[in-house]
């Protein structure tokens, strides 16, 4: 169980500083929701909410991070 909690630890620090780079350059935010196994809730918002790139955003930035540390989980978006 300490492994689990080490790694959802480390994936709300990546978490954190994917949402400072998203905010500064687009105004948007990436928020952790909860992990389960390996699935990874987020929570995209501010300049995100309706936009037409939040899937490139989700999977170019936000996954495409996540899997170069932790390529076993898989990210999915919580509304």
């Amino acid at each position: 169980m300490a492994d689990s909690e080490t790694i959802e630890t480390q994936i709300r620090h990546l978490l954190t500083n994917i949402s400072a780079y998203i905010e500064q350059y687009h105004g948007g935010t990436v928020e952790f929701v909860s992990l389960e196994g390996k699935q990874l809730f987020v929570r995209l918002g501010g300049a995100c909410l309706n936009c037409p790139l939040v899937p490139a955003t989700l999977h170019g930035w936000v996954e495409g991070t996540v899997h170069q540390f932790f390529p076993e989980i898989q990210v999915i978006e919580q509304k």
